[in-house]
């Protein structure tokens, strides 16, 4: 192994509150999954909770692996980061739907007694509606997105450990709001698919394809951060740049793109159903 990753490697320890709190949402999570799984098999099939679980190991592995040994000291390792807690966990998350799962798996006096309150109060339950409305979530995701990359924004989390914390808080909270319209996890309503969702996932991909396109074509490296700090891997900063915008761009798009052409087949065989009858 290379020296530089070697290093990496080296200083690598597994957060243990992270690490610690992964694995026991994962336990509550199959706890509660195999106690609704006796009443309800057809809405929970096995893949819910590989699904869910997959999930859980991908924050893992975005923000507690050596991974993040990797994007501090590189642009194209910190978007690779970016892109599985934006991208790939909310989905995964949300397809194992998980609040009654997680709510199953707790000891009954802390539903009971502490959740079971605060679910029922209605003035929370009209933010939750409000905050996963297709137009709210869509400016909470973007407006966040691009937010934290601005380089003054940008730097500062690289430079300040906790804020660089809850940068990554910020976009996986955003982006399972984001996700939320379009998979509507039970017991939520089940609204099927409007036109409107493509308009949805193809504006957030706009917005994604410009900020990839501006780094890409930028002639200079945009954040200080990495011509401050020493690169163990003598890649250029410009290159590494290039090389993070390219992957943002191509995986971040096939993300947004490949669910708007689901929804668009599914839309065609419904009007084509619904002309037949």
């Amino acid at each position: 192994m290379p020296p530089e990753y070697q290093a990496i490697f080296t200083d690598w320890s597994p957060p243990l509150f992270v690490t610690t709190a992964l694995l026991l949402t994962a336990i509550l999570y199959t706890r509660g999954w195999f106690a609704i799984r006796k009443t309800r098999p057809a809405q929970f099939p096995t893949w819910r909770l590989a699904a869910f679980l997959l999930g859980l190991a991908t924050i893992w592995l975005a923000i507690a692996s050596p991974l993040d040994g990797f994007a501090d000291a590189l642009l194209s390792a910190h978007m690779i980061e970016h892109l599985l807690l934006m991208s790939f966990v909310p989905p995964l998350l949300l397809l194992g739907y998980p609040v009654v799962p997680l709510l199953r798996g707790l000891p009954r006096t802390i539903t009971i007694h502490i959740l079971g309150p605060l679910i029922r109060i209605s003035a929370l339950r009209r933010l939750g509606h409000f905050l996963t409305t297709p137009l709210v979530a869509w400016l909470i995701m973007n407006l966040i997105f691009l937010g934290w990359h601005i380089p003054t924004a940008y730097d500062f989390a690289l430079d300040h450990e906790h804020w660089h914390e809850f940068e990554h808080a910020c976009f996986l909270g955003a982006s399972l709001l984001f996700w939320f319209p379009l998979i509507r996890p039970w017991p939520a309503s089940r609204h099927y698919p409007g036109w409107h969702l493509i308009l949805y996932l193809v504006f957030a991909d706009i917005v994604n394809t410009a900020l990839s396109a501006f780094l890409a074509f930028c002639d200079r490296p945009v954040y200080g951060y990495y011509l401050r700090e020493p690169n163990p891997f003598h890649i250029a900063p410009l290159a590494d740049q290039v090389t993070g915008a390219v992957i943002m761009w191509i995986f971040g798009s096939l993300v947004f793109l490949l669910p708007a052409l689901f929804i668009t087949v599914r839309l065609l065989q419904q009007d084509t159903k619904a002309r037949t009858w």
